[in-house]
């Protein structure tokens, strides 16, 4: 196997060895509840690049090892399973701060994803696809994992986040408002740059 070094391999092989020390960091706490929830998240997160390129919403135009697969499979198998265990181990236990705590991690993704579809070729977009798409899928798949964690994984082995930390003047405040605030500048930018 011959791996061509460009900034495409450099972000494909870092996410999956982040995801994959990420989760097993994660995943010492229960590891058959974290287990489970890894493989589950995976197998959803495989299956749902895997519908959105068959149905040609999108597209991965460049690879690791183009001739296994047609998507970064270790990076997908990897990265949003580590993007759940992270969100159900430290989310906050009433629900009304769940939503201020993922947004972060919504839009973190997207900034990603964004990125790596103007600057790289990881992801293209096709047919009617946007990143509203994507951002509601981002939503959808964070959300049901949550709901899904809190089944499997028992209260003792999660570190819920107090809502306090993310109430005004407290550093989760900051932290969430610099998040939301900067990347929502950058949505911006980048809608004013793709109008003119």
């Amino acid at each position: 196997m011959n791996i061509q070094w460009n900034v495409e391999s450099i972000v494909l092989i870092g996410s999956t060895l982040l995801g994959a020390a990420g989760s097993l960091w994660i995943m010492k706490n229960n590891w058959k509840a974290y287990g489970f929830l890894f493989v589950i998240s995976a197998f959803v997160g495989q299956l749902i690049c895997y519908l959105f390129v068959a149905l040609g919403y999108y597209s991965f135009p460049y690879t690791i090892l183009p001739q296994i697969s047609a998507m970064p499979f270790t990076a997908i198998l990897t990265i949003f399973p580590f993007y759940v265990l992270l969100g159900v181990r430290y989310s906050p236990r009433p629900w009304g701060w769940k939503i201020p705590y993922y947004w972060v991690f919504v839009h973190l993704g997207m900034l990603g994803e964004v990125w790596a579809e103007e600057k790289t070729n990881l992801i293209r977009y096709k047919l009617d696809w946007n990143n509203w798409d994507s951002y509601t899928w981002w939503w959808i798949y964070l959300l049901l994992f949550e709901w899904v964690g809190g089944l499997l994984v028992p209260d003792e082995d999660r570190k819920p986040l107090d809502p306090g930390t993310l109430r005004f003047g407290r550093i989760g405040w900051f932290i969430l408002h610099f998040v939301l605030i900067g990347s929502i500048y950058l949505a911006g930018v980048f809608t004013g740059y793709k109008l003119f």
